[in-house]
């Protein structure tokens, strides 16, 4: 080799720079955490003024109480700025109500004069806003209002933010991963976001109102009235339970992942399929209402994930099995 040629650091295989430091590593990583603490602050004050609309999205739950009953008539009664129910009702009692399986109409509560007497009035109300739960939130004290609006904001930043610190997290980990491992990565994270979003979604328009419904329906077993509750411990109960679900969707994707780097095999997961159930409906117990419908409700999708993992790892072991021969032939 000639003298005067310069020796030049050897670069990785993604045809990055020269290793960095392990100072330098760190000095990247407070970045990254800095930019996304930054990003999570900026949604947070921004989902301070997005409260009312977020509020609205979290009580979309129980306004869905009564999916799986047979729709029945209702009315609500206004005074002044009083609101009552609405209530069940049968057409015997209500002749005039509107045609379908299940009208709602809102009366207004008055008085009117009539000689010298003052006789009450209830006056249909057209274009009244017609409800559609018994059940109310309720602050209990001169703080919770804003702790409530401060958990909604919270958790509405950390799912609005989400894009950009994941992409900040991203630019610190993708340099240090080859070409490989970074399109595996990728599919991970597909698959990853696909699977959470279908748990949250799974959770939020069928499970929550069947968890919500039943926990109405036991406390009025047990003659408690259960239409009145904590706006806090409601935003926390719902936001929890999605979350739950979501990383409980992740469980697939584990599994797959042991699978092909082989740790685990076909027969393990069968063996083991007794031992995942009992496990989903233990989660199911401690996410949701300790009540059998939402715990058989959140074990069934999580044991029906499972056995698909386990006929994906028998398929990717047969195929498998035919290229090895394939080979030696």
């Amino acid at each position: 080799m000639p003298e005067d040629l310069e020796v030049m650091p050897a670069e990785p295989e993604d045809g990055g720079g020269p290793r960095k430091s392990f100072l330098e590593h760190l000095e990247d990583l407070r970045k990254a955490l800095l930019r996304c603490v930054a990003v999570i602050v900026v949604a947070l004050v921004l989902c301070l003024f997005l409260d009312t609309r977020l509020a609205e999205i979290l009580e979309y739950p129980i306004r869905r109480m009564h999916l799986l009953e047979k729709p029945r008539p209702t009315v609500t009664f206004v005074l002044g700025t009083l609101r009552w129910g609405p209530y069940e009702v049968s057409r015997d009692d209500f002749a005039g109500l509107p045609p379908g399986d299940s009208p709602h109409v809102v009366f207004k509560v008055g008085l009117a004069k009539i000689g010298e007497e003052q006789v009450p009035t209830l006056k249909l109300d057209p274009q009244g806003d017609p409800g559609t739960t018994r059940i109310k939130l309720r602050n209990l004290n001169p703080a919770e209002g804003f702790m409530v609006a401060f958990h909604i904001a919270l958790y509405g930043s950390l799912v609005i933010s989400a894009p950009f610190w994941l992409y900040f997290l991203g630019q610190f980990i993708l340099p240090a991963l080859h070409v490989r491992e970074r399109k595996f990565l990728f599919t991970w994270l597909g698959w990853g976001v696909f699977l959470f979003l279908a748990g949250v979604l799974l959770t939020y328009f069928i499970l929550l109102p069947l968890a919500l419904r039943a926990s109405v329906e036991y406390s009025t077993l047990l003659g408690f009235d259960a239409y009145e509750w904590r706006a806090e411990e409601y935003i926390g109960f719902t936001c929890k339970f999605m979350l739950g679900m979501g990383l409980g969707f992740q469980f697939p994707l584990v599994v797959m992942t042991l699978v092909k780097l082989g740790i685990l095999h076909y027969q393990q997961l069968a063996h083991f399929r007794r031992h995942v159930i009992v496990a989903s409906f233990i989660l199911g117990a401690i996410l949701t209402t300790p009540e059998v419908l939402t715990q058989v409700a959140m074990a069934v999708p999580l044991c029906l994930l499972y056995e698909v993992c386990i006929w994906l790892a028998w398929f990717w072991e047969r195929k498998k099995r035919r290229e090895e021969a394939a080979t030696a032939v």
